[in-house]
């Protein structure tokens, strides 16, 4: 009798079909799916495997579409190996190492005989698209560890030998697509003509495995998308991001820049940007003082033993420079400023009636990162943090948490951020072991955490296991001008620190009890924020944060006493006010102006001169009706207090 097995879609009724021969692909086509050709993969019983795997026993399927979050990683991940066939085929020779999806993308790393280059990727792109076409398709097989490393060792593909004798398994998964053999888990696109739209975008060095002791290969990067529209909106955001690149856009507005000559990482802020800085560190104090926040400042390195008792010599050593030997004692520069602030508590006796004391502090610090990972203000070895420490008592942890919310919500909106993702970091229920603390401190800290959340109705994604191992967090990233998500705020709770520093405060009943810490950065870097905040607005700052919000333009030199009168008044009035009295033309001098993204452009002429008046251009190409400088002032005024 013919073996039969019930496959069933949810929502569709369960079909019993014939077992032989069964699978992925004739499955859906007996339960009668659509949109067949748009089908990716298969998940069976909940498991992602190829279209072509075997069904051998009733299960529950799910199609997986090239669409879908999951589609999209598998026709990336397929992409990749069609790219390692191509660079084989054009490059004879070539070593082909990993290959992964990356979010909207793919990359793979070759060792050749030289570097790749950007003009080579159009040669690959177009091999690729033949191999498409061909619609060949991706073959899988399982075959014993010493039969692969037997395989690719006559291929002369050492990394692929390296990465076998470091899997514990007996048996490894292959996938033969045309004359080319990869080792991979899969899965894959049923065939490459399932790859629609792709596109090689750069070619970057990159070190194998990341170590910088190991050999330089050469990573090219590709995105790729279910359809042509997508992949041409993407392109369209990745053109768009170039413009606002913040180090091209910090160049060309003269805001900060990094000199080898100083060191990398290290970024010197040009007045203009300085200027912006101020304008950021100054409402931000402000907003923390009407907060009940106090400033507290503290200095650059410290002894060795105070990042012993911290535990930063033992957890986060790799991170931190080289010590400094001064008169015979080892201090280190910080890369925190927690152990400070607790030096601050423990200078005296705290009572229940102090708490929570709030102390923030714009405080730099110093972290080693390796010179491949640093990108602009984006990532840098020093960076001035907006950091603060609350300490209180268990009673007042919900409130503070509000506060923090509150506060964060506040400065970000201020900044122009409106969308985030909030992210809620919890321990591992199942490896409760790993977390320091007991269980009642840890459902406090988590449950004030939720309901500050809930108190201001922010959804928000809860990622078990994801907690650091002293405490429970909540992370904001906000969303720029371009969808991008950027890490900016966290609000973490720590069992460790007071506990590690004995901190106490005497309670109610007379006897020391353990504070709570939390650790909290609502900007995060301001070099980092910074870069944010160029690429958000392309240089084009907000009226309140513009380090010139208006500058006088005159039309011919006599007009020049009128102009300098007019930038008196202005300053006077606290206006951040620029000159250009060149003898140049008045266009050469608009469009200057607008390239330097300055707001309000005041054109000083004959006419002005006459009427006492001004006329004004706005950097967006518009005219405003002639006003006196009084009206002017008043307009900047405006606008810069309801910061747009």
């Amino acid at each position: 009798m013919e073996e039969k097995v019930t496959v069933n879609v949810e929502g569709s009724p369960p079909v019993e079909v014939s077992a032989q021969d069964l699978n992925g692909l004739k499955a859906f086509k007996a339960l009668g799916l659509d949109n067949l050709e748009k089908m990716a993969a298969i998940k069976i019983n909940g498991d992602i495997k190829d279209l072509s795997t075997e069904i051998n026993s009733s299960a529950e399927l799910e199609p997986v579409y090239t669409d879908s979050h999951e589609g999209l990683q598998i026709l990336r991940h397929s992409a990749a190996h069609v790219m390692a066939h191509a660079v084989r085929d054009l490059f004879p020779g070539t070593k082909v190492t990993i290959g992964p999806a990356i979010k909207n993308g793919f990359y793979y790393d070759f060792d050749y005989e030289r570097a790749f280059e950007a003009k080579d990727l159009p040669t690959i792109e177009k091999r690729m698209a033949e191999i498409i076409d061909e619609d060949l398709p991706f073959i899988r097989s399982e075959i014993p560890r010493s039969e692969a490393i037997e395989f690719f060792g006559s291929q002369d593909e050492d990394y692929k030998v390296e990465l076998i004798e470091d899997l514990s398994e007996e048996k490894v998964s292959i996938y033969q697509l045309g004359n080319f053999t990869d080792l991979c888990r899969g899965p894959h696109v049923p065939s490459t003509g399932k790859i629609k739209a792709f596109h090689l975008i750069s070619v970057a060095g990159a070190y194998w495995r990341g170590d910088e002791r190991k050999a330089m290969l050469s990573r090219i990067y590709g995105v790729a998308f279910a359809d042509q529209e997508s992949l041409s909106a993407h392109l369209r955001n990745l053109e768009e991001a170039k413009r606002r690149d913040h180090r091209r856009l910090g160049r060309e507005l003269d805001l900060f820049s990094i000199h080898e000559d100083l060191g990398a990482g290290l970024i010197l802020w040009h007045p203009k940007g300085g200027t912006i800085r101020t304008i950021i560190e100054d409402f931000w104090r402000q907003e923390h003082y009407k907060a009940g926040y106090e400033i507290v400042y503290s200095p650059h390195i410290g002894r060795a033993e105070l990042w012993q008792t911290s535990g930063h010599l033992d957890f986060y050593r790799e991170n931190m420079y080289s010590p400094m030997d001064i008169e015979g004692q080892e201090f280190f520069i910080k890369p925190m400023n927690c152990p400070f602030h607790i030096m601050i508590y423990r200078s005296q006796t705290r009572s229940y009636r102090e708490l929570p004391l709030r102390w923030a502090e714009m405080g730099t610090v110093y972290r080693y990162e390796r010179s491949g990972v640093m990108h602009g203000l984006l990532r840098v070895r020093g960076f001035t943090q907006d950091d603060a420490h609350i300490f209180c008592r268990p009673d007042q942890i919900e409130d503070e948490v509000l506060s923090c919310l509150d506060l964060t919500l506040h400065l970000l909106r201020s900044f122009g951020f409106h969308e985030y993702d909030v992210m809620l970091s919890v321990r591992d229920p199942e490896c409760k072991e790993k977390y320091i603390g007991d269980d009642d401190m840890w459902e406090m800290a988590e449950g004030s955490l939720v309901k500050a959340l809930e108190r201001r109705e922010l959804s928000y994604k809860r990622e078990e296991g994801e907690a650091v191992f002293y405490g429970p967090k909540i992370d904001i990233k906000i969303k720029d001008a371009l969808g991008r998500s950027w890490q900016c705020t966290t609000i973490q709770f720590d069992f460790n620190l007071p506990e590690r520093f004995g901190m106490t405060f005497i309670g109610k009943d007379g006897r020391e009890h353990r504070p709570y810490m939390v650790h909290r950065a609502l900007l995060g870097s301001l070099e980092r924020f910074f870069g944010i905040l160029i690429e958000h607005y392309a240089g084009a700052f907000p009226l309140w944060l513009a380090p010139v919000q208006a500058i006088i333009l005159t039309i011919t030199d006599r007009n020049i006493p009128y102009g300098e009168d007019l930038s008196e008044t202005l300053f006077g009035a606290g206006i951040r006010v620029g000159k250009d009295f060149r003898n140049e033309k008045l266009s050469f001098k608009v469009r200057e102006a607008q390239m330097r993204k300055i707001p309000y452009m005041v054109i000083v002429g004959d006419k002005e001169m006459e009427t006492g008046n001004v006329t004004i251009r706005l950097r967006d190409g518009h005219n405003l009706p002639p006003m006196s400088p009084n009206e002017l002032i008043d307009r900047i005024r405006d606008e810069s207090e309801k910061r747009r």
